[in-house]
């Protein structure tokens, strides 16, 4: 990606570099990079800043092992601050917070939260999940399940019971999106599916 940085605009030479994460928008860090290390961070992939207390180029994570994994770079009309979306290999800030602010690092879109928990809990060791247990079934049973989950939400539109509705729905939502993963996808793709077929 070929992107231009005025380096010159600050007499230290160096410019704000914001860290945000892909998957959940929240902004983990900022810091400071000089031209080396933006070249350094562009090269490896691993977020690379200069330190002001250090006087030195640091790779973050280098002694903790909690990386951020370069995903994009975008600079600011002004070409004199940078954003990087991120990908963490765990908590952001050194007091072992996920972010500098003290926020947990998770989306406010609660549905990509549910993904998530999908995730969690399809690579989890425990045998009572139920979630796990569709996965070791197969996406036949996955496919299956929602199938039956539609079936009964369609059941439920004909009738006047909101609160019964409302959870078939909400059963097969969660079913869907368990289908998605097990395909390889997640809503997003989905999202910008109809996102196309929008602007045609």
């Amino acid at each position: 990606m070929s992107i231009k940085v005025d380096f010159s605009k600050y007499h230290d030479g160096l410019v704000p570099s914001i860290m945000q994460d892909l998957d959940t928008g929240k902004v983990l860090m900022m810091g400071f990079m000089n031209q080396e290390a933006f070249d350094l961070t562009m090269a490896t992939e691993k977020i690379t800043f200069y330190s002001r207390s250090k006087q030195r180029i640091w790779v973050k994570g280098e002694e903790s092992g909690n990386f951020l994994h370069l995903k994009s770079c975008e600079v600011d009309c002004d070409h004199d601050t940078l954003l990087f979306k991120v990908k963490p290999a765990g908590p952001t800030c050194h007091t072992g917070s996920d972010t500098c602010w003290g926020e947990v690092n998770q989306s406010d879109d609660f549905l990509k939260q549910l993904e998530q928990i999908i995730v969690l809990r399809k690579n989890s060791n425990d045998p009572s999940s139920y979630v796990r247990s569709l996965f070791e079934k197969g996406i036949n049973k996955i496919a299956q399940k929602v199938g039956e989950e539609s079936v009964e939400l369609v059941i439920e539109a004909k009738d006047q019971n909101s609160e019964l509705f409302l959870n078939e729905a909400a059963d097969l939502l969660f079913h869907y999106l368990i289908l998605l993963n097990a395909k390889g996808y997640a809503l997003q793709d989905v999202k910008q599916v109809l996102q196309q077929r929008h602007k045609k």
